[in-house]
Order: C-alpha cells, then sequence, then structure tokens
C-alpha cells in the first residue's frame, strides 16, 4: 500500500510534493483543510498522512489530535523551521516523525520511504515467533505489543523505537542508533524526537516489580529496556 494522503492549504507546494511523489511510484490524494484531512485520514484508504501544522479553521494540531483519537496510521508532520513547540506537541500527540519547511521534495520522499519502511515490513522470521522481555511482548509480524497481556496502544514510530530496544534488551542503546534503526535517519543536531517518543513509551510501559521504569536513560550512552 502506497497511498499518501497530504494535507496543506499550500495548493502549490502541494502540487510540486504530489507531482514528484508520484514520479517516485506512490499514489497520492490532496485535501487543503484539516476538517476534510480528518475525514481522509480516517477512511482507511491511505498509507501515510503528511499533515501540516499551520492551516487556517482546523490546525494541523488538531487534526492530528482528531486522526490520533481513532487510528494508528503513520503521521508526518510538515512545521516551520525552528518552531520547536509545535514540533514537541506533535510527537508528544503521537505523530511519527517531521520534516522542517522549506524541504525539497526528495528530503520528504525518503522521509516517507523511512516511515513506510518500517512499518510494512514484513518480518523475516517464523510467523507468530514473539519477543518477549520480562512482561513485555512483541509481534514484530504483526506490529503488535502487549505488557504483562494487557495490548500497547503504541505509534508506529513507538512501536520501531521499542523493538530496537528489545532486541537490545539488557545494554544501553545510543540515540543516534535508536534513530538510524526506528526512524531510518541519522540523528540530527538537537533533535529532541527520541527524547520525545521514549517519554511516551515511559508513560505506556508498565513499571518492573520494584516500581522503577523498565526503560532507563543511561548517562552518555542513550537508553535500555531492562531485564527482569
Amino acid at each position: 500500500m502506497n497511498h499518501v494522503l497530504l494535507i496543506d492549504d499550500d495548493v502549490e507546494l502541494v502540487g510540486m510534493f504530489a507531482e514528484y511523489l508520484e514520479q517516485e511510484g506512490f499514489q497520492v490524494s490532496c485535501v487543503h483543510n484539516g476538517e476534510d484531512g480528518v475525514r481522509e485520514a480516517l477512511a482507511g484508504q491511505h498509507a501515510i498522512v503528511i499533515l501540516d501544522v499551520m492551516m487556517p479553521g482546523m490546525s494541523g494540531i488538531d487534526a492530528l489530535r482528531q486522526i490520533r483519537a481513532a487510528s494508528r496510521i503513520p503521521i508526518l508532520m510538515l512545521t516551520a523551521r525552528g518552531d520547536d513547540a509545535d514540533r514537541i506537541l506533535g510527537l508528544e500527540l503521537g505523530a511519527d516523525d517531521y520534516v522542517a519547511k522549506p524541504c525539497t521534495p526528495r528530503e520528504l520522499t525518503a522521509r516517507v520511504r523511512a516511515i513506510l519502511r518500517r512499518t510494512q515490513a514484513q518480518a523475516g522470521g517464523a510467523p507468530g515467533a514473539a519477543l518477549t522481555v520480562g512482561k513485555l511482548t512483541m509481534l514484530p509480524e504483526q506490529r503488535r505489543a502487549t505488557w504483562d497481556g494487557a495490548p500497547l496502544d503504541l505509534t508506529s514510530t513507538e512501536f520501531n523505537l521499542l523493538e530496537v530496544l528489545a532486541r537490545n534488551a539488557g545494554r544501553p542503546v545510543s540515540k543516534n542508533e535508536l534513530s538510524e534503526q526506528g526512524l531510518g535517519r541519522p540523528l540530527a543536531r538537537f533533535d529532541r524526537n527520541i527524547d520525545v517518543h521514549l517519554s511516551s513509551l515511559r508513560h505506556k510501559l508498565g513499571p518492573l516489580s520494584d516500581g522503577r521504569s523498565c526503560l532507563q536513560t543511561i548517562y552518555r550512552q542513550g537508553y535500555q529496556l531492562i531485564r527482569e
């Protein structure tokens, strides 16, 4: 499934992005306001949403809230360069990644491919093979995870990052490794993306028997999923 939904009120920019994406083999639908964008995103016909934060009427942030309330579809935000507040809020609300405007169609397409590659990749192992660390169980080929038997409601990026940590349980994983393997791109300077996603994961994962979080920050080394 390679159908991309573009939600942005800048008609000229959307047209440029859509033309490039179509040349790269994607099917593209374009919507120019938040209300219609939410409706299209929830219709189940798209693989990923590209959502502009700054739109008149319903903002991209409000559209993101409504989409995330009902769907786990991957969402890539378009944000103003240097607008860290909207960027962090979007990540906290469940966006998978962001691209700062102005950006090139090539950069946007590369980011879309990276997200889809991780959300749609088929597992190479045996069907039903599970990854278990303590109370955490992950089924990568089904994109499902549970904690102590209860399902975890994870975004696609949260799932990717948690899988990397689970496969390296008991040892620290650097932020650069997490970015490369979980987001599909090198860690940019001053990028807080990983920190925001890991903070969200801490809230979603249950505690260890001694009350500690199973997801620990290791000073100057990265993050570690604790084996219990």
